[in-house]
């Protein structure tokens, strides 16, 4: 079954696994803990001690409380990265088998932090810097007291970055080779777009 929060894919084993850790966990105390989950995904401190105070009567384990962290930060971040509304992030973290109670604590979480936390996870994205002006020069060697043969053109491209350039030479059959590789890329943008 493929699942919006997991970017229309099958839900990963160890996040099926951690569902009935976290049903384990009353649904208020769940909430609370995922407020932390947002504070540390929203670049504050988590406070840790407070989260084992909040599963102390669940009995779980180190290794349950850190899995349930792990667990419920994928699901948050997953969540705000493919746009899943609250609602539907409900009913699919129901289907998983996480009790209803539970699931609308943790959607309640997550729907006021939602934009907050898009907004902080695109700035710790990784970015390529925009695309410069691209500049090409082809020489054509007729004779060389260094090589043999000098039959074949030397294609010299520099891409301009918004921060430096990047230049190098290449051989005719090389640039063939990019110059097909470049049009595959486009055309599968296209597609996509």
């Amino acid at each position: 079954m493929r699942f919006r929060f997991c970017g229309d894919l099958d839900c990963p084993d160890w996040v099926l696994a951690e569902i009935s850790t976290l049903a384990k966990i009353s649904s208020v105390k769940l909430k609370l803990i995922c407020a932390q989950v947002l504070r540390d995904l929203l670049g504050e401190a988590m406070e840790y001690e407070r989260i084992l105070k909040l599963t102390s009567d669940a009995k779980l384990e180190s290794g349950d409380v850190k899995a349930t962290i792990a667990v419920l930060g994928f699901i948050l971040s997953s969540a705000a990265k493919h746009n899943v509304d609250s609602e539907s992030l409900a009913s699919e973290l129901q289907q998983l088998g996480l009790p209803k109670e539970h699931a609308g604590g943790l959607c309640r979480s997550y729907e006021e932090k939602q934009s907050c936390l898009q907004e902080s996870l695109r700035a710790c994205s990784l970015r390529l810097s925009r695309p410069g002006p691209v500049r090409w020069r082809v020489d054509y060697a007729l004779s060389s007291s260094e090589l043999r043969e000098v039959d074949e053109p030397l294609v010299h491209l520099s891409f301009g970055l918004s921060d430096s350039a990047t230049a190098f030479s290449l051989s005719a059959d090389k640039f063939r080779v990019l110059l097909a590789e470049l049009k595959q890329a486009q055309a599968l943008m296209n597609t996509l777009l």
